[in-house]
């Protein structure tokens, strides 16, 4: 039986010259992109319009659509189910600071298909720094040695969400209140009996928080960091 080609999403907030990189990668390992610009200046948008003629890629100018100011990760959310939905596809989501491989987005469907713990309701590549180790948001998993069911927190670097989940929990249901819903989602899906699977053997290179220099200061100054976290309430998750 033939597979579905999954429905491959990517938010992008400026930061173009390592969001390029991650398009380009995702075009080069044979498949179809969307990416929903949110917001990026209007610079930076006609670098995506012109990579869309190039690279035949989709683009989705958020700012067409919706009169509400970066992140509008709920929005994306909400209408790339919709389309996998309507289209039995299951959704990848690869942010704009990950650079996948050319077998990434295959391993990551296969991952589901072979999964045998029940059924799978999103498969993970773990993330990694330029030398190969480990790095944000998966450091927990260290201490894992190879592909399996994991209850802790996923995130969307590079995340396959299976058709049979997005058929289960219905994303209007998401707080508009919020910035970001990886972790939520995450839980939701082990809540619902659904397997989560981290695969050790399809790691992918993450830059984090590329499109949003500001966070960087988590590790660099983080009083400022939780500051503004806190007391402007931005990164809300």
């Amino acid at each position: 039986m033939q597979m579905v080609e999954p429905l491959i999403i990517m938010p992008v907030k400026d930061s173009l010259d390592t969001a390029e990189q991650a398009i380009r990668a995702i075009v080069a390992s044979g498949h179809t992109l969307t990416v929903y610009d949110d917001y990026s200046t209007e610079e930076n948008a006609a670098r995506l319009d012109m990579l869309q003629k190039e690279l035949g890629i989709h683009i989705v100018h958020i700012s067409e659509h919706v009169n509400h100011p970066s992140p509008n990760y709920r929005w994306v959310l909400i209408q790339a189910q919709r389309e996998a939905l309507e289209k039995g596809q299951d959704l990848v989501i690869v942010e704009s600071d990950v650079i996948v491989k050319p077998e990434t987005i295959d391993l990551l469907v296969s991952g589901e298909r072979l999964a045998v713990s029940g059924q799978v309701g999103m498969v993970a590549a773990v993330t990694v720094d330029a030398a190969g180790n480990i790095n944000f948001p998966y450091e927990y998993a260290q201490k894992l040695h190879e592909d399996g069911p994991c209850t802790k927190r996923f995130s969307f670097c590079c995340t396959l969400l299976a058709n049979a989940f997005l058929g289960a929990y219905d994303f209007q249901q998401l707080d508009p209140e919020k910035n970001w819903y990886d972790v939520h989602i995450s839980h939701i899906s082990v809540k619902m009996g659904f397997a989560n699977i981290l695969q050790m053997s399809n790691p992918v290179l993450h830059k984090p928080h590329s499109s949003r220099p500001w966070k960087q200061l988590k590790y660099t100054k983080p009083l400022l960091y939780y500051w503004r976290k806190l007391i402007q309430r931005r990164d809300k998750i």
